[in-house]
């Protein structure tokens, strides 16, 4: 291994080789997980480094997958999303590899995780209303046949924005 890499467990028999990151590396993806619109040489400025350290340090973040792409937060509720939820989700084992792909497929899923613990997956669900939630809970994610169990939980106020 070279010195520009740190080797951590992945998946059972798998290493996961990551980029070794210094403290401007995290500083700009700290900047950039805060602005993802930051001009190179807004983000130089930020962190005290030349704007062609700042663009070459940008771009291999980028090229060895520490920064997977750049996106806009939005504001569900001004999107017409005013009813939020989180579901979990108990599976049948090994059915996770197949049933991904399904979720993907409802749009009102807007994150999912496997997680370990009481229950098997946690989706993050934005609907229109409790009518657009009780329709993907019900139908839709309780109609799948991998999915033995939901449980459900209303957001009253995200009091962060998820990054």
């Amino acid at each position: 291994m070279s010195d520009d890499t740190t080797v951590s467990p992945g998946l059972p028999g798998q290493m996961v080789v990551a980029p070794a990151l210094d403290e401007i590396d995290r500083q700009i993806v700290e900047a950039l997980g805060r602005d993802g619109r930051l001009s190179i040489r807004a983000l130089a400025d930020q962190v005290h480094i030349s704007r062609a350290n700042a663009y070459a340090r940008v771009e291999r973040l980028t090229t060895t997958g520490v920064i997977t792409g750049f996106t806009a937060t939005v504001d569900p509720l001004k999107l017409g999303l005013a009813t939020s939820a989180y579901v979990t989700l108990s599976l049948r084992q090994s059915s996770w590899r197949t049933l991904r792909e399904q979720l993907q497929a409802i749009p009102e899923v807007k994150h999912m995780a496997l997680v370990g613990g009481d229950f098997d997956a946690i989706l993050l669900v934005r609907a229109a209303d409790n009518e657009g939630l009780r329709r993907v809970v019900l139908e839709k994610l309780q109609a799948i046949p991998e999915v033995l169990a939901t449980r459900t939980a209303l957001i009253f106020e995200d009091l962060g924005r998820v990054w």
